[in-house]
């Protein structure tokens, strides 16, 4: 029985993809009915800018690794990985169709496994396959964020399973309200590169699994913080992260606008910059010493703050963004430890609190008349706040829904064994650091046919 059990969980992907082919007609690269004008330095730098967002997700797999134990290291990369994968399928079957296509001031009703599509975006001078990848990279970040908030306990079947209802329907659907048409859009509402779009979609699906599943079993609030195993590693995934945003930010200019291009990676690097240093300063402040590990995170902190904004606000508003995200992520780690929230890696007050306050940013700072500060008043902020409440009263009870579903199907959470043990050699068969393979942990001994059965 097991061997067919595995031959379906092979098969029907395979099956589902033959069908596609079959059924689906290829769209047509030249059945425009007026000439479109296409620029190769816009479609270049709109490529290259998705390459980097795409290259997050190596960035966000060495964070979370270096910020989980030993055992599961094999197990987050894992999901970097597939949840990348499974969230471009969701994608590509509706999701971007849903959140770009035309419809209603809710979702896109058109361009379903991409058919049927214009050679151009409206109002773009690149090809729609081009802005489709750009895209597409976004959507994939935001299933990332929620791994790292539900790492150490996760099934990984679940992963691949979210992440594929992730791309097909929850990121999308936020996504037509804002960049697609829909009616945040019609009210003003403003999120340059995504601090809600991409970073309080991941934040607050990934919040949704760690309510229902609950604290790891090990993990004591109020007592010594589970260290992750390996900081070099998660300082390279920051530094990987930090140069993603240079094509996160900039590149959501979707043209190769010089002037715009500038002044967001100025804003993007001083709200980063100055995010790590104040998370540093508080930590030394509090503690009497000097955690990189916060520092890192104060970085992250600044640039999912700076990403609403960072078109918007001039370079010395950004230092003062980054001010404030850096002493939000810190506070907001230890309020999640008040809460007895468990979130391994930080990244709630990271991508959901500065997300949050990211977005509220746009409309303080705002140049020109814009934000509160510049002489706008608080119509753009009253917006802003609308939409932060459009993001979560969505975004939340539908990934809620959605991990409850999961839990009382195929399992949300792996066993006390497993969890014990680690992930990685159950359900992956395979360690990090094979010199310790072979021991017995727990008094159960790695490998046994019980567990080996635990992962399928």
């Amino acid at each position: 029985m097991k061997i067919f059990k595995r031959i379906r969980i092979i098969a029907v992907p395979i099956i589902v993809l033959m069908l596609m082919t079959v059924f689906v007609r290829p769209a047509s690269a030249s059945g425009a009915a007026e000439e479109v004008t296409f620029s190769a330095v816009d479609t270049v730098w709109v490529l290259l800018a998705g390459f980097l967002v795409f290259f997050m997700q190596a960035g966000f797999g060495f964070l979370e690794a270096g910020f989980v134990r030993s055992k599961n290291v094999v197990n987050i990369m894992a999901e970097n990985l597939m949840d990348t994968t499974a969230t471009t399928v969701g994608f590509i079957i509706a999701g971007f169709g849903m959140m770009f296509g035309n419809g209603n001031s809710f979702f896109g009703t058109e361009w379903f496994f991409l058919q049927g599509m214009p050679e151009v975006y409206p109002g773009l001078t690149v090809p729609i396959l081009a802005f489709f990848f750009f895209q597409f990279a976004f959507c994939a970040t935001a299933t990332t964020i929620a791994s790292g908030i539900m790492a150490e306990r996760t099934d990984f079947r679940a992963d691949l399973v979210y992440s594929f209802f992730s791309g097909l329907l929850i990121y999308p659907i936020f996504g037509h309200w804002v960049w697609g048409g829909g009616w945040l859009a019609g009210m003003g509402y403003l999120d340059f590169a995504g601090s809600s779009v991409v970073h309080m979609v991941g934040a607050f699906l990934g919040l949704a699994g760690t309510l229902v599943m609950g604290k790891r079993r090990d993990k004591e609030f109020g007592k010594a913080t589970i260290r992750g195993h390996n900081i070099p590693l998660a300082a390279l995934g920051t530094f990987v992260l930090w140069l993603g945003w240079f094509g996160f930010n900039p590149g959501s200019t979707l043209a190769a606008d010089p002037v715009a291009i500038s002044l967001i990676v100025v804003t993007t690097d001083f709200a980063a910059t100055m995010g790590a240093i104040t998370a540093m300063l508080l930590s030394y402040f509090h503690t009497g010493k000097w955690d990189v590990s916060m520092a890192m995170n104060g970085c992250l902190g600044g640039l999912v703050a700076i990403t609403a904004p960072c078109a918007f606000v001039s370079p010395m508003s950004a230092l003062v963004i980054g001010i404030i995200a850096g002493a939000i992520t810190y506070y907001g780690v230890g309020l999640m430890e008040k809460m007895r929230i468990d979130d391994p890696v930080g990244a709630f007050p990271v991508h959901g609190m500065n997300g949050i306050f990211g977005v509220l940013a746009v409309g303080i700072w705002g140049v020109d008349g814009l934000g509160l500060i510049s002489g706008g008043g608080f119509a753009q902020l009253g917006i802003q706040a609308i939409g932060i409440v459009a993001c979560i009263a969505y975004v939340f009870p539908i990934s809620l829904l959605l991990m409850l579903a999961i839990k009382h199907t195929i399992g949300l959470r792996v066993s006390p064994e497993v969890e014990a043990i680690g992930i990685d050699v159950v359900y992956h068969g395979i360690e990090s650091y094979p010199e310790f393979a072979g021991v017995e942990l727990h008094g159960v001994a790695i490998g046994t046919p019980e567990l080996a059965d635990a992962g399928r």
